[in-house]
């Protein structure tokens, strides 16, 4: 299938089913640099770069923290959902593994 097909193809799948295809050949491949990338663009990414390790702010580090596991599990993309997206097919495309994960 060539690249046009494929993005075509997996355009037409669920922002979900993209980040699990991504995120399960990610993992195969051992690449931590996706993951740091997808990460940076996430909405509470800002927010977990400015976490405060001291006591009075563990509360709010907390709240910050699992906003950003949220999002970054796939609940709650907002307004990046389409640049996410764009990052899922193209890693997709990339290392040509539209095929669903095992």
């Amino acid at each position: 299938m060539d690249a046009e097909a494929k993005i075509a193809e997996l355009d037409g799948l669920p922002t979900e089913e993209l980040r699990e295809r991504a995120f399960a050949l990610a993992i195969r491949r051992r690449d931590v640099g996706f993951f740091w990338s997808i990460l940076r663009h996430l909405p509470h990414a800002d927010d977990a770069e400015t976490l405060d390790a001291s006591l009075g702010a563990v509360g709010a580090s907390i709240s910050d923290a699992i906003a950003l596991w949220r999002e970054f599990t796939g609940h709650g993309y907002g307004d990046v959902e389409p640049l996410l997206r764009a990052a899922f097919i193209n890693y997709l495309v990339q290392h040509d593994a539209g095929e669903p994960a095992a």
